[in-house]
């Protein structure tokens, strides 16, 4: 290497890589990490989708960069380019470069956004409440497999599994039979049924209005609160063991009911 790398351990290997044009090297090195302090943010959940990446209980919505449907046009030209180009040729293998940077570039684009958010996560909300998604039954849908290939759901619950660890903050996985999008956030009744294209939420019994993915990341956030007031009650049994989890759960600036 030309520059004197600035790393803090002991380098126990260094891996060549190539992407597109471009070659990087991997450095392995081995150090010891002090173990975090607990973050002391809010809880929050977190309801991901394809129009918007990701919805937040609090409101919060992240937009979804749609790297792949936006560049999807040129992929299709240049892909080809490629197809017409002579086998072997000078002219081919530049064609092919140009593709390669251009997966390329469709790769960042989704990566940046998903390391930022999880990021952000991690650093500033002690728990972080997702559904576990089925993303493999997801892509079975013919219309909507693409565009689930382009958020990357898998990824982001990965980035953010290990973040939380590096921090100090938690990830909890509800179970992906919990109906957080049919179900009321206010009043609980929940639909029998629920059609994708109704984006909007109507509550049949307290006439609730929302955005169907807030409503859902409201229901994450409840759920995770029932589930930890159970466990209270299943280890302890007595009052005081709700209270110590009322204590728990408690936001700022409420009462306890």
């Amino acid at each position: 290497m030309k520059e004197k790398p600035k790393l803090q351990g002991r380098i126990i290997s260094a891996t060549v890589s190539r992407k597109a044009d471009r070659w990087f090297v991997s450095v392995c090195v081995e150090r010891k990490i002090p173990a975090p302090s607990h973050v002391t943010g809010p809880r929050i959940g977190v309801d991901l989708g394809i129009k918007s990446l990701a919805f937040f209980s609090d409101g919060t919505k992240i937009e979804n960069p749609q790297a792949l449907v936006k560049k999807l046009q040129k992929l299709k030209r240049l892909s080809q380019q490629v197809s017409r180009k002579k086998k072997g040729s000078h002219n081919r293998r530049k064609a092919i470069i140009r593709l390669a940077r251009l997966y390329w570039r469709i790769s960042n684009i989704r990566m940046d956004v998903i390391h930022k958010l999880t990021t952000y996560l991690a650093k500033n909300h002690s728990q972080i409440v997702i559904e576990n998604l089925c993303v493999k039954g997801l892509m079975k849908n013919k219309r909507l497999s693409r565009a689930i290939a382009d958020v990357g759901f898998n990824e982001f619950r990965r980035q953010l599994e290990y973040k939380t660890k590096w921090y100090g903050s938690e990830v909890i996985i509800v179970s992906q039979f919990f109906p957080s999008s049919k179900r009321c956030s206010r009043c609980g009744h929940t639909k029998d049924e629920l059609s994708l294209s109704e984006r909007v939420f109507n509550c049949d019994e307290c006439g609730l209005q929302l955005d169907r993915d807030e409503n859902a990341a409201k229901n994450l956030v409840a759920a995770c609160w029932a589930e930890t007031i159970n466990a209270c009650l299943e280890t302890g049994g007595y009052r005081s063991s709700l209270d110590q989890c009322l204590s728990m759960t408690q936001e700022p600036n409420t009462t306890k009911t």
